[in-house]
């Protein structure tokens, strides 16, 4: 029998010139930009969660006390985190259906004046839900602690500005809105970050997660030697993502998202049978839209039917203790586009009818062109 893979010819992927510190370092900068800081960035050789993790065991010491901001479940992962660093966790939690209140970030600081860090997703994904970030940080700045933000759902998709709220370690991946790899994730940390982790004697040192490495390794020294092998393809990956970005421009980019948010959300409303998952508008999140399934029916079913009806729109079920009740769509990057917004609404509708609900998918139709329309004529 023939070897099938006798002619194979290998990508010209595999056959790259090897990644100079330069182009690292530019790549960098150009990250940077986008997350509009002058902080000291730092490009990690993992999916997001390793600087988030590298970021709280990083500036947290034993004893000390942190607030943590839950809107979703990546804020309920901080805490465990939090607390295996030694310090004693205030807890701030908003229901799933809409957002964290600055005043009530404020009570929490005013009652707790030890409080020296705080955690916070920007937009979690997974509830549908975003946070109002320029307040709540203007507020922790006041009160002097350190401001932490997951930003990997929200960059891209709505605005980040990360040195005009104040935010001292923000953290982005680049699978989402940014439409690039998950293999490589970014932390930009400002000068204040860095000196309380320098003077964190917990702090991660000669590890995957230390932040000191890269300070001392990398950026001390000019940026003109990588300290490790650098994860080729994800890196160019991720600045092709972000030059494209920059070619389209950043305001249509986070127009496309706003758009394809606002015009799923109304086709639902006209379809029936589902509802938004968050109540406000304003509180949903640009990259994603969390539905709630009918009474009685599962939202695992609904999603399948959906699925069968057209495979490729982006729908799933949520995980977990919600998996039964809510259905996420995932217009996020290349999917924030007016004909995957109608597809999936449609997708529903033929889900719905699959389960038994009444609905009315002309009406949707409708719906969800005019506000796709409405945002993008703005």
């Amino acid at each position: 029998m023939s070897d099938p893979t006798a002619n194979f010819t290998a990508p010209h992927l595999l056959d790259l010139p090897p990644l100079t510190a330069g182009r690292f370092a530019r790549i960098e900068d150009k990250v940077a930009a986008l997350i509009r800081t002058h902080c000291d960035v730092v490009v990690m050789q993992g999916e997001a969660l390793l600087p988030l993790e590298a970021c709280i065991r990083s500036a947290v010491r034993p004893g000390s006390t942190a607030l943590n901001i839950i809107t979703g479940p990546y804020g309920e992962t901080f805490g465990g985190w939090l607390r295996s660093c030694g310090a004693e966790v205030v807890t701030i939690s908003a229901p799933f259906t809409g957002a964290a209140d600055p005043q009530q970030v404020a009570d929490a600081l005013r009652q707790h004046p030890e409080i020296d860090f705080v955690s916070l997703v920007h937009a979690e994904a997974a509830t549908g839900n975003t946070n109002p970030v320029a307040e709540i940080g203007s507020v922790v700045r006041e009160h002097g602690a350190l401001l932490m933000l997951d930003a990997v759902a929200s960059v891209g998709a709505e605005p980040l500005l990360t040195d005009e709220w104040g935010v001292d370690l923000c953290v982005i991946g680049g699978q989402k809105a940014i439409a690039g790899p998950a293999g490589v994730s970014v932390a930009s940390v400002s000068a204040r970050a860095w000196e309380r982790i320098g003077a964190n004697e917990q702090a991660p040192r000669r590890s995957y997660l230390s932040l000191l490495d890269w300070k001392e390794r990398w950026i001390d020294g000019g940026r003109t030697v990588l300290p490790h092998a650098p994860a080729q393809l994800e890196m160019l990956a991720l600045e092709q993502a972000v030059d494209r970005i920059d070619a389209e421009g950043l305001d249509s980019v986070i127009t496309r998202h706003r758009a394809a948010a606002a015009a799923t959300r109304a086709g639902v409303r006209a379809l029936g049978g589902l509802t938004p998952y968050v109540v406000r508008d304003e509180d949903a999140a640009p990259a994603a839209t969390t539905l709630r399934a009918p009474e009685g029916v599962d939202a695992r079913e609904v999603v399948a039917a959906a699925l069968a009806v057209d495979a490729t729109v982006p729908l799933q079920a949520a995980a977990g203790t919600l998996a039964k009740e809510m259905i996420r769509v995932n217009h996020y990057g290349r999917a924030a586009d007016r004909s995957v917004a109608m597809a999936s609404v449609s997708a529903l509708a033929g889900g719905l009818r699959a389960r038994g609900v009444s609905v009315d998918a002309d009406a949707a139709a409708v719906a969800t062109g005019e506000a796709w329309d409405a945002v993008i004529a703005c």
